[in-house]
């Protein structure tokens, strides 16, 4: 669930049309569109790009040397790449796009996003979850196929915030600040690293959702499924680019589950795990209120005498005493344990505490509460996210 993710991942689409520099053309707003969205997910800045469609070459391309060491090349002649990136790579073995910035960075980081909003406004969608997914990958969350070729590509797409399998084929500087890049994918590499990826996500699947009832129907049970859901998400989105390669090495995209499939499966497990909160020192019940809706927003049931899983929460509020008469202080303490009464672990500590004042005691003390009970449903959500993501098998 780191990644509950939704980590924890996915795109894609068909071609676009041929590319134009103009920032007015459909295709541009298309990649200015993705390289939003790739920023919304890791930051940055707005470089401009342009998109040719699907497909692309250049007999040397075959050959290029990693990405990350492709020579700039400055010529006072601009090459046609810079415009139509198929009038250097041939579409029938490249996918291929373009952009331009101030720095090569920035032409690189438009050229990928250019590249990504070729595939359509499906995968420039999913590309939050494509990255949560790759970063899973890289973190060894989730555990892939054992082909150093799709290590590599993975690794790579991390650092270059890129696609994966895509690469950049060549970088003009035109001075003037303004350097321009085409960035590639070659299509039978692609195909290969793909369905590699893909047999090897439906065997990761395979292996989070394989264990006992006792297992399945507890915290890690559904962590385990929403990782499922995760991965899943990513290989259908892998599998619809890999359908464009025209090859998709005997697997059949449509068959693929979705991460919903899974998802409402986990849903199902959250019903068989009622959270038991007890707290001490509540008033009107505000402070178990706050507790329980957390746990409700994400699915868990309260109550049950015989619980698995316990939440015990200890309310201290007091009155704080300060040289100023003017107003009366109220400071609230609260500590949560959540417990699991298999052998009385802690799984999850949770301590918040602060102060409210007003003119008189029994208001101030109403304001500490009303805090204490923002501050539950603003931060427990979060820590509880956290810890379930926390879960996932390393």
């Amino acid at each position: 669930m780191a990644l509950i993710l939704s980590f924890i991942s996915f795109f894609w689409g068909c071609a676009g049309s041929p590319m134009a520099a103009s920032p007015d053309d459909e295709a541009a707003v298309a990649a200015a569109t993705a390289l939003a969205v790739m920023d919304g997910a890791q930051g940055g800045g707005g470089p401009s790009a342009a998109v040719s469609p699907v497909n692309a070459t250049n007999s040397s391309a075959a050959t290029l040397s990693d990405p990350s060491t492709t020579p700039s090349v400055s010529s006072s002649v601009q090459p046609g790449w810079t415009r139509n990136p198929y009038t250097a790579y041939d579409r029938n073995i490249y996918f291929a796009a373009t952009g331009h910035g101030k720095n090569r960075r920035e032409a690189e980081r438009a050229a990928f996003a250019a590249l990504t909003a070729s595939f359509g406004q499906s995968i420039q969608a999913d590309f939050n979850i494509m990255s949560t997914y790759t970063e899973a990958v890289s973190r060894g969350v989730v555990q892939v196929s054992q082909n150093a070729a799709v290590q590599e590509a993975i690794k790579t797409s991390v650092a270059l915030d890129a696609l994966i399998g895509a690469e950049i084929g060549d970088v003009w500087d035109g001075g003037k600040n303004i350097v321009y890049a085409a960035a590639i994918m070659n299509k039978a590499k692609t195909a290969i690293l793909y369905a590699d990826m893909i047999r090897s996500n439906q065997q990761t699947i395979t292996n989070l959702i394989t264990m006992s009832n006792a297992e399945k129907n507890s915290l890690d049970g559904y962590s385990r499924y929403q990782l499922a859901a995760v991965i899943a998400d990513a290989t259908r989105a892998y599998a619809n680019i890999l359908s464009l390669t025209g090859n998709t090495a005997g697997i059949e995209p449509g068959s693929l589950k979705n991460g919903d499939d899974y998802r409402l499966l986990a849903v199902t497990i959250t019903k068989t795990i009622p959270i038991t909160v007890i707290v001490t020192n509540d008033r009107s019940d505000r402070i178990r209120s706050a507790f329980v809706s957390v746990f409700g927003a994400i699915g868990f049931r309260s109550g049950g005498n015989n619980s698995r899983y316990v939440l015990k929460v200890t309310v201290n509020l007091s009155e704080a005493v300060f040289p100023d008469k003017t107003f009366k202080h109220a400071q609230y303490e609260i500590d949560a344990n959540l417990t699991d009464t298999t052998d009385g672990t802690v799984l999850l500590p949770f301590n918040i505490n602060g102060r409210e004042g007003h003119a008189n005691l029994p208001e101030a003390e109403k304001r500490a509460v009303a805090a204490a009970e923002k501050k539950i449903k603003d931060n427990y959500g979060q820590l509880l996210f956290a810890y379930l993501s926390a879960l996932l098998p390393k």
